[in-house]
C-alpha cells in the first residue's frame, strides 16, 4: 500500500526526531506495519492537463525514528491507496488552493482523510456553531459595536482570528480595559475581518481539554493542555504544559452526536478543545492527538488504535470499491 501524507512546510523541516508531532507516530506505526509512506507539502502539488501531481519524498524509518530520502519524485496523487491530508493553518489562499488540487483525484482510486473539501467547507472557530449548545455564548461578526455589546454584557471575552492555529492571535479582553478600542479595531482590521467572539469561561486558568474523535467514536483517553506562565492560554507544547484528564460520562455522551456529525462530513479524525464541558474550537485541518503525552500518562500506545482506524477506513474503501 502507498500512502502519501501532505503534512507543513515547518514539520518537513524538522521531520525526524519530532515525537511532539502527531504525523510522526502515525507514519512510523504505518512503516512498521510494512507501508510504503511518501509525504509532501502543499507547495509540492500541481495540476497538468487535469491530472493531480505531488513532487515528494520517501519515508523510511530505522532504530525508531523516521526519515526521508532527499531525493524528489513526481508521482500521480492517484497513484496512492490513501491521502492523509494534514497541512497546518492558517487557513490562507494557499492552503485553499492546495483543497482544490484533490477536486481533481479520483475518489474511487484514492482515499482522502480527511477530505480537502470538508475542511475547506468547515471553519474550525466559525462552524463549531453547528454545536453552539454546547459551546460558551459567542457571536462572529467583524463589527465594534456588535463586540462592544457583547463585552458589556459578559464583561470578559475572547477574541479569535477565524483562519489561525495553536492560540495565534487569540486575546482575551476586559470590560473597563483602556485599550479596549484599539485591540478591536487591530484585530478586526477597522471593521473588515471577522472574529469569534466568545465570553470567557473562569475555568480556562486550569487549561482546556483536547477530546479526541476516531470516526464515531469518542476516544476515553484525553489530556489537558495548561496556560503558558506568560500567556492565558496553551501555546507552549511541553512536558510541563501538558497533564493527564479524563473524559466524565456526560462529556462522552454530550459529545458523541459531534463525533457522528463530523465523520459524516467527511471528517473523521478529529479534536475539540473543551473548557468545563464548553467546546471552545473544532479541530479538523490537522489535529494533534498528543500521542507521546497521552501514551505516557494513560499507558497506551494510541498510534496504534489510530493507525487501525486508518487502515481499515482503506479496506472498506477497497471493499466498496469490488463490490460497485
Amino acid at each position: 500500500m502507498d500512502i502519501l501524507f501532505v503534512i507543513d512546510r515547518l514539520e518537513l523541516k524538522y521531520f525526524e526526531f519530532n515525537n511532539l508531532v502527531t504525523n510522526f507516530w502515525i507514519i512510523r506505526e504505518l512503516l512498521l506495519s510494512n507501508k510504503d509512506v511518501w509525504i509532501t507539502t502543499i507547495d509540492n502539488l500541481s495540476l497538468k492537463s487535469g491530472i493531480a501531481y505531488a513532487d515528494c519524498y520517501k519515508a523510511f524509518e530505522n532504530n525508531g525514528n523516521i526519515f526521508y530520502e532527499k531525493e524528489i519524485e513526481q508521482r500521480k496523487i492517484n497513484d496512492f491507496q490513501l491521502v492523509m491530508f494534514r497541512p497546518d493553518p492558517p487557513v490562507d489562499n494557499d492552503y485553499i488552493n492546495s483543497t482544490y488540487i484533490f477536486d481533481f483525484v479520483d475518489r474511487e482510486k484514492t482515499l482522502i482523510l480527511n477530505d480537502p473539501k470538508a475542511i475547506r467547507d468547515f471553519n474550525e472557530k466559525l462552524h463549531a456553531v453547528k454545536f453552539n449548545h454546547l459551546m460558551p455564548e459567542n457571536i462572529v461578526t467583524s463589527s465594534k459595536k456588535d463586540i462592544m455589546e457583547f463585552l458589556n454584557e459578559h464583561n470578559e471575552i475572547v477574541l479569535k482570528p477565524l483562519n489561525c492555529c495553536f492560540g495565534a492571535g487569540v486575546m482575551t479582553l476586559t470590560k473597563g480595559d483602556k485599550n479596549t478600542a484599539v485591540i478591536i479595531n487591530t484585530m478586526t482590521d477597522n471593521g473588515k475581518r471577522k472574529l469569534m467572539v466568545q465570553k470567557y469561561i473562569e475555568k480556562a486558568k486550569f487549561g482546556d481539554k483536547r477530546v479526541l474523535f476516531l470516526g464515531d467514536e469518542v476516544l476515553d483517553v484525553c489530556i489537558q493542555k495548561l496556560p503558558s506562565n506568560d500567556d492565558f492560554k496553551f501555546n507552549d507544547h511541553c512536558d510541563n504544559n501538558i497533564i493527564k484528564a479524563e473524559l466524565t460520562p456526560e462529556e462522552k455522551a454530550n459529545f458523541l452526536p459531534v463525533a457522528k456529525e463530523m465523520n459524516k462530513l467527511g471528517l473523521p479524525l478529529v479534536g475539540l478543545d473543551v473548557i468545563d464541558g464548553k467546546i471552545i474550537e473544532i479541530n479538523v485541518t490537522s489535529p494533534c492527538y498528543f500521542i507521546k503525552e497521552i501514551n505516557h500518562h494513560h499507558g497506551v500506545q494510541l498510534e496504534k488504535n489510530i493507525t487501525e482506524f486508518i487502515l481499515n477506513r482503506c479496506k472498506i474503501h477497497s471493499g466498496c470499491l469490488l463490490h460497485s
